[in-house]
Parts: C-alpha cells; sequence; structure tokens
C-alpha cells in the first residue's frame, strides 16, 4: 500500500503562487493531482510518469508539475491563481506508466486545501 501525504495548501491572492508537494512511501509509474471545488466532481489537473508532464487546459501554462525520484516527491507549481483554482487538491499514484484518468489511479492522498480569494 503506497502511502501519500500532501502539503502546501493555503490560502492565497488571486494572482499569487502557491506550491504543493506529495510525499509517496514508495516509487510507482504514474503520480498525478486531481483537485475538487465544492459542489463539483473531482478533475484532472496534471500527471507526469518520469518526467515531463500532462495538464488540464484549464492550468496549461501557469501549473507546472515535477517530480524527484530519489526521494519519491510530487511537486505542483502553481502560478496566476484565480478563484476558480479553489478547491481540495489529491495527490495520486498509480502503478502503471500514462495514468490521467481517476480510475487509473491506485492511490490517494487526504488532500490540502487550496483557497485563492482577496
Amino acid at each position: 500500500q503506497v502511502q501519500l501525504v500532501e502539503s502546501g495548501g493555503g490560502l492565497v491572492q488571486p494572482g499569487g503562487s502557491l506550491t504543493l508537494t506529495c510525499a509517496a512511501s514508495e516509487r510507482t509509474g504514474s503520480m498525478g493531482w486531481f483537485r475538487q471545488a465544492p459542489g463539483k466532481e473531482r478533475e484532472f489537473v496534471a500527471q507526469i510518469n518520469w518526467s515531463g508532464g500532462r495538464y488540464a487546459d484549464s492550468v496549461k501554462g501557469r501549473f507546472t508539475i515535477s517530480r524527484d525520484i530519489a526521494v519519491n516527491t510530487l511537486s505542483l507549481q502553481m502560478n496566476s491563481l484565480n478563484p476558480e483554482d479553489t478547491g481540495i487538491y489529491y495527490c495520486a499514484a498509480a502503478y502503471r506508466l500514462g495514468a490521467y484518468d481517476s480510475k487509473q489511479f491506485d492511490f490517494w492522498g487526504q488532500g490540502t486545501q487550496v483557497t485563492v480569494s482577496s
């Protein structure tokens, strides 16, 4: 069982930046970030295999996903944040490579709250 622990959430003003981090207990194939806004379904944000990244259109150009394989950590650098980015952000891990749909991920963290508000 892979344990995932997110950190770095908080309150930020519109236009601001925030970095989320996820510590994994072991290495997996794919890792990703999802988010869930109040009253909405969980949605894909970004995913990464060993390198590179795939992004939702809503965050492309503003968010950057990265991974440190050596220490099993995943990060999400979020810039130019707006109120629509508010939600609980979840780290996810999958044994397979190329996972991007929530059903393809095997393990989930507890989530960290991100609130974008003035």
